[in-house]
Order: structure tokens, then sequence, then C-alpha cells
């Protein structure tokens, strides 16, 4: 749940021409799970996201699956990132198969049920609520 914070608390730095060693690390950080590809980042003025838009809608999702993990009463279940990875899939598939552009606030959007997927399961699994089936 802290790395969702450290993005925004980065990308605010940058933005308002305030870079740190803590912005530089977390861009540093990020880099090595994000392609961060300008054109398919958000920007805050004119300083680039620490991640790209689909990235940020798997992180910036995490917390309230973390959240939802804590308070289901039923489990966690494996085959929910399947069908949560559809919307994720699909936009990707779509776009690499020359089909279809695909925006920024789609690649987005359709990464929401993803990154709150995982973190349900992994947060499930941490707490004893998950099955994995």
């Amino acid at each position: 749940m802290l790395w969702p914070a450290a993005l925004a608390g980065a990308t605010w730095q940058a933005a308002n021409g305030r870079p740190t060693a803590f912005a530089s690390a977390i861009y540093l950080t990020a880099s090595s799970v994000c392609h961060q590809r300008p054109e398919r980042s958000f920007h805050a003025g004119s300083a680039q996201w620490a991640v790209c838009a689909r990235c940020a809608g798997l992180y910036l999702a995490a917390p309230i699956g973390a959240i939802a993990a804590l308070a289901l009463a039923r489990r966690v279940r494996l085959g929910w990132i399947a069908v949560a990875a559809v919307p994720t899939a699909l936009t990707w598939g779509l776009e690499a198969a020359g089909l279809a552009p695909i925006g920024n606030l789609v690649r987005f959007i359709a990464a929401l049920p993803l990154g709150a997927a995982v973190a349900m399961l992994a947060v499930g699994t941490a707490a004893g609520k998950s099955a994995l089936d």
C-alpha cells in the first residue's frame, strides 16, 4: 500500500519542480518494472508520472483490493485473477495486434480490476482467506 503513495509523492515533487533524492529513487525503481514511455504515461503539468497509465491502474487499485480482502468474510479465489485480467488482456491484445488505438485512460481503467484482484489474493492469502483454485 506504500508503493502507490510513493509514486504519487515522487510525481508531486517532480510536477512542483522539487525533485528530491526520494523522487529520483522512486522513478529509478519504477523503471525496473515499467517501460515509462512518455506517450503511454499520464503527466502532471510537465512532469511524467513515474509509471505508465496501465501500471498506474494496477498500483492505484491495489490498496482498494487489499482493504476489500481484509473486509471480506469469504475466501478470495485465484479464478478471480483470470476474470479481472480480461480487460487488461483485451486492451493489450487489441493494441499489440494494431486493431484498435488504446488511450491512456482506457489502459488505466482496464488495469483497475486486475490490480485490485491481485492485491485481494495477496492480502487474503496472508490473512488466511484465500483458496488457490
